[in-house]
């Protein structure tokens, strides 16, 4: 399966690094040498690295052809998710453009470098969204919105199946549907919004508005 990539971001494209001007049609690396082999074979992605610290948007872009499938490939074995990997990657590459200047190939090939500050940001990645994830889960418990709990409980209190069922059909078919599937599925807001293929705010509307039926109508049977 062809990968598919969009080309050096706009953002790297327009941005030269600061007191760099245009390089000559031939230019050296640090310590005097030709950067091209003598024997005219293309140059290296080292190479085009340490030309990209200087300003060189052109080799930038071979940088990024040449790199840019192996830091997502890295990325996405961390994260499992074409997308977030495909923003990683993007993160990466503009890492690289912004901090080429810092590449010794005497540590390291340019490839080595990418891929450990596509494993690192991949990581960061994971960490942030879980983080994400945990607060909102928090916040659902200091609400007490966990819908499946809610229901439970005024079950247990004093309603029997039948009871239940008849205000379950009350519901209109989107909130039956993601009520059902949150409380006899026991599945969470993400997995109910998964489920249904709609967006997660529209689930948890969808459970919040069915909930308040079903307390105004078991509600009104108990008394």
């Amino acid at each position: 399966m062809t990968l598919l990539l969009p080309a050096v971001p706009d953002a790297v494209r327009s941005r030269t690094p600061s007191g760099c001007g245009r390089l000559s049609p031939v230019s050296t690396s640090r310590d005097g040498a030709l950067d091209a082999p003598a024997d005219g074979a293309p140059p290296t992605t080292d190479v085009l690295l340490a030309r990209a610290a200087e300003g060189d948007q052109h080799a930038f872009a071979q940088v990024y052809d040449a790199l840019s499938p192996a830091v997502f490939g890295t990325c996405l074995s961390v994260l499992r998710d074409r997308d977030h990997a495909a923003e990683v990657t993007q993160e990466v590459m503009v890492e690289l453009w912004r901090t080429a200047a810092r590449f010794e190939a005497e540590r390291g090939s340019a490839r080595t470098w990418a891929l450990t500050l596509a494993h690192r940001r991949a990581v960061d990645r994971v960490r942030s969204v879980q983080s994400q994830r945990n607060r909102d889960q928090r916040a659902l418990d200091e609400q007490g919105e966990r819908p499946f709990d809610v229901v439970a409980e005024e079950v247990e209190d004093a309603l029997d199946r039948e009871r239940v069922r008849h205000c379950l059909d009350g519901l209109t078919p989107t909130q039956h549907e993601a009520v059902v599937l949150a409380y006899y599925g026991g599945r969470t807001y993400r997995e109910v919004a998964d489920e249904l293929a709609a967006p997660l705010a529209t689930v948890k509307s969808r459970i919040r508005d069915g909930l308040l039926r079903l307390r105004d109508c078991l509600g009104v049977m108990v008394a």
